[in-house]
């Protein structure tokens, strides 16, 4: 019953789907599963010097022989999704086998109209979405007014949910907004254009997966955004608006908590943060300019610069306690190869009071100041290295440290952006 949890212990960005990719390539993966989010979602994989980009569907869609799963817990947008898979095609990648919820909801053309308007509404209290849509999506889902996937088959179902989803959205686009009123025919007609190709791939996913667990199969599931990102237990209000820590897995798969086995939490050896929001070792000096460009910070659903700071082992440890992670992947250490000294946060000082795990409020982690312990630099390229041993003894130290105060083993560490750059670190 191997079931395998890869997910994001930061703001996300920090190389899910090279940790994927590895676990796919080191031992035979079934089925790959998106248990939440939407296309604001970014995993880049280098496969023989070629570089792609996966926003919607689940990185695992460049492992041959595996089964891509988007599953319940995504919200999808049937135009994004078919613009991504044409986009593999053209580059020659095999896309046959994948398979989506009936249950999973869909972001229509007036989820991404209201989530534009509304962040430009907000002004200097922008929560920095992507303005794709996915938070009024998942919006209509708790409201009881979401499409779900199922629902495009049914032409007189899909008009009945446009129409109670349009009669409270116009109201607000036109009196709060001072937009023009989004017509139920021209959405519905729009919905109705991507059925027919869409059908052969819908599926109940649920039972799909608790099958294949059950015949011994490896199902990897793939998280999107991060940690700090989720909607509980993120820094809220400046979150995405679904569950991306390990217990989301199981309601946004459909699958039991106990059939779960490892649970990896891949982590940058600094940090960074794309969009609003606190960030207490964020650097505005030549060192954050540098991670920006040393690590190709820029965000791949986004576009936008990634904000960078050091490595902080509060959110580490607390990654380890709300996910569980039976282990760290440790990712982009080689970009810190020019520095000659690394400061590292071990704990925040708020209002002169010193706190080792996360605050409880906002308002304290608004305020919190960073508590750095300092370590000696390598001073070399450490891309070439392809075991433990082979890092210098300040790289060997630099990763130590961390993983003694991070809250789980390290399983390995990625020394470049390549499958093989990879050095293991705890054998599992």
């Amino acid at each position: 019953m191997p079931a395998i949890v890869v997910l994001g212990a930061q703001w996300g960005d920090e190389g899910k789907g090279k940790a994927t990719d590895l676990l796919a390539t080191s031992q035979p993966i079934d089925y790959v599963v998106r248990t939440s989010g939407g296309h604001n979602a970014g995993h880049t994989i280098v496969v023989n010097g070629e570089k792609y980009a996966t926003h919607l569907l689940p990185s695992g869609i460049l492992t041959p022989g595996a089964t891509s799963v988007i599953a319940n817990g995504v919200v999808v947008s049937p135009e994004a999704l078919f613009r991504e898979l044409d986009g593999l095609i053209e580059r020659g990648v095999e896309v046959a086998q994948l398979v989506v919820s009936s249950n999973a909801h869909v972001i229509a053309s007036y989820h991404v109209a209201v989530d534009k308007v509304s962040e430009r509404f907000l002004g200097k209290n922008q929560i920095g979405t992507t303005g794709r849509g996915i938070g009024p999506a998942y919006g209509d889902k708790v409201n009881r007014v979401g499409i779900r996937i199922a629902d495009l088959f049914d032409e007189n179902i899909l008009r009945q949910k446009v129409e109670a989803a349009l009669e409270v959205r116009n109201q607000v686009l036109a009196k709060v907004y001072n937009r023009r009123a989004i017509e139920v025919e021209a959405v519905v007609g729009e919905l109705l254009t991507y059925t027919e190709r869409l059908r052969p791939m819908v599926a109940d996913t649920s039972l799909l997966l608790n099958k294949a667990l059950d015949e011994g199969k490896t199902v990897l599931f793939e998280g999107a955004q991060a940690t700090m990102l989720d909607v509980d237990h993120g820094t809220y209000p400046f979150v995405t608006s679904s569950s991306p820590i390990a217990g989301g897995v199981c309601t946004g798969a459909g699958i039991g908590p106990t059939r779960i086995d490892r649970v990896i939490g891949v982590i940058k050896a600094y940090s960074t943060r794309v969009g609003s929001g606190p960030f207490p070792t964020e650097l505005f000096d030549e060192d954050g300019i540098n991670l920006q460009k040393i690590g190709g910070e820029i965000g791949v659903s986004t576009g936008r610069t990634r904000r960078c700071g050091w490595y902080d082992a509060v959110v580490a440890r607390y990654a380890a306690r709300v996910n569980g992670l039976t282990e760290f992947y440790l990712t982009k250490l080689d970009v810190l190869d020019h520095w000659e000294r690394i400061p590292v946060c071990v704990a925040y000082e708020i209002d002169g009071v010193r706190h080792d795990e996360m605050p409880m409020t906002q308002t304290e982690y608004h305020h919190a100041k960073p508590v750095y312990e300092y370590f000696d630099g390598w001073g070399g390229d450490i891309s070439g290295c392809r075991s433990f041993d082979d890092l210098p003894k300040n790289a060997q130290i630099y990763v130590k440290a961390l993983e003694e105060m991070s809250g789980a083993p390290f399983w390995a560490v990625g020394v470049g952006p390549g499958r093989e750059q990879t050095v293991v670190v705890n054998e599992r």
